[in-house]
Parts: structure tokens; C-alpha cells; sequence
């Protein structure tokens, strides 16, 4: 839509700002009228014109004053003045042009050339506000904290500000990565998470889900995130998109540093429940050879709901409690991992676990980079997450280790539950995304495992997957971990 300039008329004379309103609204333009000069200036703070019409000679405050004071208010400096004089020497025009006016049409006028004047210095401070509104939005963008992209079609780089550059390592010339993809600059010092996602990237990411650049920790610095958001340009598709890089990596210590806060008071959460599980099954045994059936079905009730709370409660602060999952440390020997399985899968009472390592003598003995620590949370909520999807919380787990390559090995921990939908497999993985209501509809818990999982996989450099098995109903978790050297 075609936009209207709108034009401020000032001149004391009626007839005249008649007939240069009706030239103006012949011609397309919005008018406004004043008839002195302070009026003028009130009307020009108001409405923001496009263009100011001035008459020269007006009683009390003449143009060249009001010029005077319209340049001299940062408001309206940078308005276009025409200014409409009966006055044709020499003088009168230079102090016109020292008051600031940007044009003079002399009285009478000739209504097409005033159309052309106006036309041509509206379209001029159009241009004008344009530009300046284009520096101050690069002047922003390049000082953004955030990093900004501009790609075209082909996933290739034709803007970059300053902190995208920093953040892609970039030379600081602007005109550096231009014509560069994204994706091949990036895969210098980050890997892509999840892969899920990427696969699909930037043409069908959903709104829902994250997509993270991760620099993986190293002996002497942390693990560096940057959450990647796509947005399509407005006006028309073939200008490219916007890519929004956002250093996430404090908000990803901030939940490390909750999760630690957390495990310290996870005893004093605890250590009541012992006294207060063992009281009642005392008074249960007690009471049971006099109390009457009401209440030992109450009793019963009591012991279950005790059971019951201790056993959620300390599912979520066997979550919570991460202090020290993200220092690597010696890293966790692979030959601990059956012992391991065989500890959780009795504490979780699960059936059937069957675990298969290796043959290769020197991967048998090799270590990850995953802690200890972390090994055990990841494989704690895996295994239970398959008891807990399992139709009968009763899953045939089988976990499987071989070599993915010279520097990393995959772990794979299959289970005969429920099939997952497309869906939910995108987003499984995602930081803070909750499933266990979209899983079943049934099952009771928090569903908080599998993000956990995923960053602190992410962290060492190993990525994660989850697939559903082609060859019965349940799913494949499949971690692939990196080798300490």
C-alpha cells in the first residue's frame, strides 16, 4: 500500500492555505494547516511532517524565524522547508537558505511545478529516514550481545555482525564471510545438537524446538552453547533468513548450579524418611493382633503412601544431584560398566538386562571422557525410563557397547516398550522438554531423564539419539561417548 506524505501548510492568508490544501489533496497528499508561525511549530511537533510549506511574510513571527526554530528543534530538524515568498531578490533567498530552508517557490505559484518540488523533496527526506534509520538499526545490530546472520537460499552468509563473526571466529572485516555457509564454518569448532534437528535444518525446524552450537569442555575450559534460532525475512523469501545466535552457556551453568544446590540438601530431605518408614512398619506389626480391620487397611494405606513419596522423592534428587557431573575427571573405565548395569538394574528391579561388551582387548580396558558420575545418572535414567514406558513395567533391556571409531565408542540400550511418534523422537532430547504426559497419558513421574542425558553428553563432545526399533515395538537410546586419549 502506497503510503501519504503528509505536508504542515503555514501562511496567514485563508485563501491561500485553501487553495494549497486543495492542491495538496488533489495531488495525494495529507495536509495540515496553521495560520501564524507558532501555531506552525506546535502543528509540526504533533503530526511529524513530511514537508513544511512556509510563507515568508506572515505578521508577529515571519517564515524565516519559524525556519529558524524549526531547525534549531532536534524534533524537526531534518524536515524538508519549502518556503512560499512573494519576496524575489537576492537577500531575501540567502536568508532563507541561512535560516535553513531547503527550497523557495515564488508567489504566484505554478501548481505543477510546486507538485514536482514536493514530490521530489518528499521522496529525497523519505530516503533520508531511511538511511538514518538503517544506520541506527546497524549501529544496534553491531553492538548487539547477540549474534546476527543473514543467508540467502543457499544457506550461504551475506551479513554478519560483529559478535556472529566473534562467535563463528571470523576476522573482524565485515565483508569476510560473505558468500561462506553457515553450516561449514560452524563444523570448525562446534558440533550440531541435536543431530535430529539439524538434519532438517533451517527448513523445518519447529518453533518448539532448540538448536545448539556446542563447543565441548576441555581440561582448561568449559563447555561453550549457543542456542540457534531461524526466522524468515518478512517481505519476501528469496532476501534469505535471519539466524539469531544466543550464548546460552550461562543459563546451561545456572541449572548445573541449581542441580548442586539442590543435592546439598537432598539428606535433609532424605534422612527422615528412615526413622519414619521403619516407625511405621513397626507400628504396623504391632497393632496388627488388636487393631480392628479399618485400621490396619488405614495402616496399609499409611506404609504404601510412605513408600510410594520416599521412592518420587528421591527419584527427583537423584536428578537433581549433578555437582560434580560435569568435571570429567579420570573419566569412567569401560569395564565397570556390567557391574554398573547389574547394580542399577536390581535397584531398579528390572527383569532381564543382557549386556554385551566388546571382544577388542584394548577397548575393553579403555575410559571415557563421561565421569563416573555421569554414567551412572545417564544409564540410571535410561533403564528406568524403559521400566516406566514398558506397557507391563517389565522391559527386555539389552545393552550393547562397539567401537564407532578410532576416538569414541556407541552405546546402545534397546527395549521392547512403546513405539514414539515422530514428535516426540524431534524433541526427546530438547533441554527442559517434559514428555512424560505425551509418552502414555498414564504413566506417573516427572519424564525429566533424557534432557539431563543429553547435556551432559553434549558436554564431552558425545552425542545422543533415540530411535524406535524396526524389528518390534520399543526404542533404541544410542549415546556415542568419547575416548579419553
Amino acid at each position: 500500500m502506497k503510503q501519504t506524505s503528509t505536508v504542515l501548510v503555514v501562511d496567514d492568508e485563508p485563501v491561500a492555505r485553501d487553495a494549497l490544501e486543495a492542491l495538496l489533496a488533489s495531488a495525494g497528499y495529507r495536509s495540515i494547516s496553521a495560520s501564524n508561525g507558532p501555531d506552525g511549530l506546535a502543528r509540526a511537533v504533533e503530526h511529524s511532517p513530511d514537508a513544511i510549506l512556509l510563507d515568508v511574510m506572515m505578521p508577529g513571527m515571519d517564515g524565516f524565524e519559524v525556519c529558524r526554530r524549526v531547525r534549531a528543534d532536534a524534533r524537526l530538524a531534518e524536515v524538508p522547508i519549502i518556503m512560499v515568498t512573494a519576496l524575489d531578490d537576492r537577500d531575501s533567498r540567502l536568508e532563507g537558505l541561512h535560516a535553513g530552508a531547503d527550497d523557495f517557490i515564488a508567489k504566484p505559484f505554478d501548481s505543477s511545478e510546486l507538485e514536482a518540488r514536493l514530490q521530489t523533496i518528499t521522496r529525497l527526506n523519505r530516503y533520508r529516514r531511511l538511511m538514518a534509520e538503517r544506520a541506527r538499526f546497524e549501529w544496534i545490530v553491531e553492538h548487539s550481545e547477540e549474534g546476527y546472520l543473514i543467508l540467502d537460499d543457499k544457506g550461504e552468509i551475506g551479513y554478519a555482525n560483529s559478535k556472529a563473526r566473534l562467535y563463528l571466529g571470523l576476522p573482524a572485516d565485515a565483508e569476510a564471510p560473505l558468500g561462506q555457509s553457515l553450516i561449514d564454518l560452524a563444523r570448525r569448532r562446534y558440533r550440531f545438537e541435536p543431530q535430529s534437528a539439524w538434519q532438517s535444518w533451517p527448513d523445518q525446524i519447529a518453533p518448539s524446538v532448540a538448536c545448539y552450537l556446542v563447543q565441548p569442555e576441555t581440561s582448561n575450559a568449559r563447555a561453550f552453547w549457543l542456542q540457534v534460532e531461524v526466522s524468515d525475512l518478512p517481505l519476501a523469501a528469496e532476501m534469505g533468513r535471519v539466524i539469531r545466535l544466543r550464548d546460552v552457556t550461562a543459563q546451561q551453568a545456572l541449572q548445573r548450579d541449581i542441580y548442586s544446590f539442590q543435592s546439598l540438601v537432598s539428606h535433609k530431605l532424605i534422612t527422615p524418611f528412615t526413622p519414619l518408614l521403619s516407625g511405621l512398619e513397626l507400628a504396623k506389626r504391632e497393632v496388627k493382633a488388636i487393631a480392628s480391620p479399618g485400621t490396619m487397611v488405614l495402616m496399609d494405606a499409611a506404609v504404601k503412601g510412605a513408600r510410594h513419596l520416599y521412592k518420587e522423592i528421591l527419584g527427583v534428587l537423584t536428578y537433581l544431584d549433578s555437582s560434580a557431573l560435569t568435571a570429567a575427571g579420570e573419566g569412567f573405565a569401560l569395564k565397570e560398566l556390567e557391574p554398573l548395569i547389574a547394580s542399577l538394574s536390581a535397584e531398579l528391579e528390572l527383569g532381564s538386562v543382557a549386556v554385551t561388551l566388546p571382544a577388542d582387548t584394548d577397548l575393553s580396558s579403555a575410559r571415557l571422557t563421561l565421569s563416573s558420575q555421569a554414567m551412572e545418572l545417564a544409564l540410571s535414567e535410561i533403564l528406568e525410563n524403559a521400566k516406566k514406558f514398558h506397557p507391563k513395567r517389565s522391559p527386555m533391556v539389552q545393552v550393547t557397547v562397539t567401537r564407532a571409531d578410532d576416538a569414541s565408542i556407541c552405546l546402545q540400550v534397546r527395549d521392547d516398550g512403546v513405539t514414539l511418534s515422530p514428535e516426540q523422537l524431534a524433541r526427546v532430547w530438547a533441554p527442559y522438554y517434559q514428555a512424560e504426559k505425551v509418552f502414555t497419558g498414564s504413566v506417573s513421574g516427572l519424564g525429566l531423564g533424557l534432557p539431563l542425558v543429553a547435556m551432559l553428553v553434549w558436554n564431552v563432545g558425545g552425542t545422543s539419539g533415540l530411535f524406535n526399533r524396526t524389528d518390534c515395538a520399543g526404542v533404541v537410546v544410542e549415546l556415542v561417548l568419547p575416548l579419553t586419549r
